[in-house]
């Protein structure tokens, strides 16, 4: 469904939902103003179309002992389509690794990943990221203090 497609209901849907997935359909329809049935018809509708990807709980990093926060550029030695392949499906098996992302500019990939400490840190370095082939350069950036955080996207 192209966000074009998208109605003032149906956008107040996908920020209700954001904020809380766990809304009753009830509660839902009665704060967009419709009955529950053409409420429910229309989350199923969001969800086929595939605007509504999944439910998830988010959960607070450092609750659950995953405190650190590193940003990681990788630069590759070259940018063959079987070696971004390559790199992609690899990075995306390990789970210290929360966001991966192609990059123009000077860097080929950005990445976030999380750990519980520098300890963890060197050896996720070690272990796995300085051992894929055809890295040229890896830089380090460590988040001193999350400013602001959210997943709920601007839909309105």
């Amino acid at each position: 469904m192209p966000a074009a497609k998208l109605d003032p209901i149906d956008r107040k849907i996908l920020n209700l939902l954001q904020s809380d997935g766990r809304m009753s359909i009830n509660d839902l329809a009665s704060q967009v103003g419709l009955s529950p049935s053409p409420c429910l018809r229309r989350v199923r509708l969001l969800e086929k179309a595939g605007v509504i990807n999944r439910y998830v709980a988010v959960l607070d990093q450092r609750a659950v002992g995953l405190p650190v926060s590193v940003f990681i550029s990788i630069k590759l030695d070259k940018q063959r389509e079987e070696m971004l392949d390559r790199f992609g499906k690899t990075i995306s098996r390990w789970p210290e690794v929360l966001e991966c992302y192609l990059m123009t500019g000077q860097r080929d990939y950005l990445l976030r990943v999380v750990v519980p400490d520098l300890p963890s840190y060197e050896r996720f370095l070690k272990t796995k990221l300085t051992r894929l082939d055809g890295i040229a350069s890896i830089e380090s950036s460590f988040a001193l203090e999350q400013v602001k955080y959210t997943n709920v996207l601007p839909v309105e």
